[in-house]
């Protein structure tokens, strides 16, 4: 395994909801290496920062990287449980993500279900991080093949200039 830095910016946080199995789960791993803070209660998500909503209606792109220097926050949750999960507005700006394929072992393949270190290694290289979202996922055995696998939309989408560029592109790839 690489020598892991124990920070990273932008501040990455985890809403912990411990629906999964946390011997798998790849946000209690982020956060036992120190590369991202858990947050156990609602209250405590970062007001103005990134908050990764899948069902959010606005989408993550480039232009949003202002706002990550007050954190990004992945919601921990089981895919099983995303509409109960989501059915609230969480704290912070709600983006979800454009899509991309998961290499993680428990869905591997599918389109848009990604782990939360997934979710967080993709907003990182769209924001323009590109070495920390490496970083961030060299911990996983499978972390660099979900950049490999998704090299050129992530590299598209990073270049977009508007978050209609972005929804264009996600076309373009996914149709």
């Amino acid at each position: 395994m690489s020598e892991v830095p124990l920070t990273l910016k932008p501040k990455l946080y985890v809403y912990q909801m411990k629906q999964d199995d946390q011997r798998k789960c790849t946000a209690a791993k982020l956060c036992r290496f120190g590369l991202a803070q858990p947050i156990f209660h609602r209250s405590k998500i970062p007001k103005r920062g990134i908050t990764l909503n899948p069902k959010a209606s606005n989408i993550f792109s480039p232009n949003d990287k202002p706002y990550l220097s007050y954190g990004l926050v992945a919601i921990d949750c089981s895919w099983k449980r995303i509409d109960e999960v989501f059915s609230k507005r969480f704290i912070g700006l709600n983006r979800r993500l454009p899509l991309l394929i998961a290499t993680n072992p428990i869905n591997y393949g599918k389109i848009s279900i990604l782990s939360s270190a997934e979710a967080l290694s993709a907003t990182l290289y769209i924001a323009n991080y590109v070495e920390e979202s490496r970083k961030l996922v060299s911990i996983f055995k499978w972390g660099l093949n979900f950049l490999e696998l998704n090299k050129n939309p992530l590299e598209d989408y990073r270049l977009a200039k508007s978050p209609e560029d972005v929804v264009n592109i996600e076309r373009e790839y996914f149709g």
